[in-house]
């Protein structure tokens, strides 16, 4: 047997944004067009009062412009974690995520080293702050899940053999074990460029996948995680499920799902 995503989808596809400027709500748009999910990663302390005449989006729109999508902590003001003192780093990710709940009226677990800087201390200072996971900006040009979640590599900046990798990931090979294509930049690229035309050829490719999840950065976490999470027999063939989540097993026979709290023989009969 093994572990598959939800409804026996064999791999999964995140982006992840920084930042929160204007050009979000282009690139939010087009994942919800392409029926995607990404997180995007604001600065509360820069979002604009209206976002009519700033470069971020203002504090009013998010929940129109981030609809579908997952907002998560960059810091209050984007500042370079590793210069910071224990207490000036608790502040800039914890009233950053205080401010966005607020805004947004949902929790707020994710999270992006800004600067991509940080280092032992730090991340055991936010596991502290109640984040689940934080992106930096190390590609792996590959797509195994993260040992800790809080040092989350992503596979690669949009700018970096993203064509190359999304063909590899549809082809991938059968040996990976719930895959998972990590995709981070900056809206402001595209935007300042004025050429979309990477980052819509990827996403009209990737796009109406049949064995591809489409999912937010949270949810791949919370997924592998209640995957980590699960309990068995000492034959193996019986699994206990005590995470919030339905998990899925693949076996040579059929595809189950294990609802919370289960308990499910998933031998073959």
């Amino acid at each position: 047997m093994r572990f598959v995503y939800p409804y026996g989808k064999r791999k999964a596809l995140t982006f992840s944004y920084d930042d929160g400027q204007i050009y979000d709500r282009r690139l939010a748009g087009l994942f919800r067009s392409a029926g995607m999910k990404g997180t995007f990663h604001l600065n509360s302390g820069h979002l604009g009062p209206s976002g009519e005449n700033d470069i971020f989006v203002g504090s009013s729109e998010l929940a129109q412009v981030y609809e579908g999508q997952e907002i998560a902590c960059h810091g209050v003001q984007h500042r370079n974690p590793t210069t910071l003192t224990r207490q000036q780093l608790l502040l800039e990710i914890q009233e950053d995520r205080k401010m966005l709940e607020q805004l947004t009226g949902g929790l707020v677990q994710g999270m992006s080293y800004a600067f991509g800087n940080y280092d032992r201390d730090i991340i055991e200072i936010i596991r502290t702050l109640g984040i689940k996971y934080s992106r930096t900006v190390q590609s792996t040009g590959d797509f195994f899940p993260p040992a800790d979640f809080l040092e989350w590599h992503p596979t690669c900046h949009h700018s970096d053999r993203l064509a190359e990798l999304g063909e590899r990931f549809l082809n991938i090979a059968d040996y990976y074990e719930l895959p998972v294509m990590y995709v981070w930049g900056h809206s402001y690229e595209f935007g300042q460029s004025g050429d979309w035309s990477v980052i819509e050829d990827f996403v009209d490719k990737m796009a109406g996948k049949e064995d591809i999840w489409y999912a937010t950065n949270l949810e791949i976490c919370n997924y592998i995680l209640a995957v980590r999470a699960q309990e068995f027999s000492a034959d193996g063939l019986t699994a206990h499920n005590p995470a919030a989540v339905s998990v899925w097993v693949e076996t040579r026979a059929e595809l189950l799902e294990i609802k919370p709290g289960e308990t499910k023989y998933i031998g073959e009969r």
